[in-house]
């Protein structure tokens, strides 16, 4: 039987008219074998730190109180072999011209996930990714997206893109990873600097990632990936 990976993905500030200059995607992905594994260590983590099992890991929600905990979350995941990270960031979402490539901003966004997800499909493998959802319309666009990435990697019969999903994150840990990871891009690429907390555990991404953040990885990234998205001229 070929590995099954799962990939667990969320996004930051992906809305056309929000008024927030940076969009951000991002997934983790590990052996689904050790999904498990890697969700009991993240509730050990957090039961160390006295936090209640139920505490979700959100981005929004760091705080000095618990910067230390998010510290040592942002350690067990570069410090753990089986899990890896690729992001992808439009650094500046309002100056797009969707009419000059016949498009609208929903589609531009699906046509990103497809450019991050796309690059980690090995066909060797298989693959359940899962998405967080955002509304109740996502559905469609979701199962366009799954066509899309099966017919690019010639996996018709769908044995390799096994299927994309839409979860609830508080569900998933290691979809709360991604949110954390995520959030430190978005906020770096957003320029903000009213939390002493979040800017700690962005200092503390570059130093582990070893990455400015601000441009792309060796495409060859296998730890912590990023891609800064560029419009073609």
């Amino acid at each position: 039987m070929n590995e099954r990976i799962h990939i667990y993905c969320d996004e930051s500030c992906h809305l056309e008219n929000d008024h927030l200059r940076a969009m951000v995607l991002g997934a983790v992905w590990c052996p689904a074998s050790h999904r498990q594994m890697l969700a009991r260590q993240i509730k050990d983590l957090k039961a160390s730190f006295g936090l209640p099992p139920h505490f979700e890991i959100k981005w929004v929600k760091v705080s000095p109180g618990q910067a230390a905990f998010y510290q040592a979350l942002l350690d067990l995941f570069f410090d753990e072999p089986l899990l890896h990270f690729r992001g992808l960031v439009v650094p500046e979402k309002q100056a797009l011209d969707h009419a000059k490539f016949g498009q609208d901003h929903d589609g531009f966004y699906y046509k990103q996930w497809y450019t991050l997800l796309n690059r980690l499909i090995d066909p060797s493998k298989r693959y359940r990714i899962f998405l967080d959802i955002k509304d109740t319309r996502g559905q469609v666009k979701v199962d366009k997206l799954h066509e899309v990435l099966c017919n690019a990697n010639y996996d018709f019969d769908r044995q390799v893109i096994e299927s994309v999903e839409l979860v609830h994150s508080h569900d998933v840990l290691l979809l709360q990873l991604a949110d954390l990871l995520i959030g430190a891009l978005s906020y770096a690429h957003r320029g903000l600097q009213d939390s002493p907390a979040k800017l700690a555990l962005v200092a503390h991404v570059r130093h582990r990632s070893g990455l400015s953040l601000e441009q792309s990885s060796l495409m060859r990234a296998d730890k912590f990936n990023l891609f800064i998205w560029r419009p073609q001229a």
